[in-house]
């Protein structure tokens, strides 16, 4: 590592190297196909991996939804959970990979009733 790259590192803070080793970690990840929301198209099959950023329950009437914005160190893509208030080992800080139909609500991508598998850390 050369002097450029880390007086580059020491001006970063911790939120962006933190950012780049959740990307670094997404794109090793042999099991997903597109890292998250950098090349999501709309009404079409996407496989998405990153960190769970945070877990959401907006207040709906009748039908309770759990949403989860998965973050790949660049972008975000909520995950959405229709009829669910809690998934066992879905959690801020979680590494998962997650499959599903895209759509977009208010300009943010989307996946509703998404599959998922967690990926154990390393």
């Amino acid at each position: 590592m050369g002097l450029k790259e880390r007086l580059r590192d020491l001006a970063r803070t911790d939120t962006q190297l933190e950012a780049d080793e959740i990307r670094e970690r997404t794109i090793s990840d042999p099991g997903a196909a597109v890292a998250c929301a950098g090349k999501l198209v709309e009404r079409k099959q996407a496989t998405v991996a990153g960190c769970v950023r945070c877990i959401t329950m907006p207040p709906r009437q009748g039908m309770p939804v759990l949403v989860a914005e998965l973050f790949d160190g660049d972008r975000s893509v909520n995950l959405v959970w229709i009829g669910r208030r809690r998934i066992a080992g879905i959690e801020p800080g979680v590494f998962l990979v997650a499959d599903g139909r895209v759509a977009m609500v208010k300009g943010q991508p989307a996946i509703f009733n998404p599959t998922y598998q967690i990926v154990p850390t390393k």
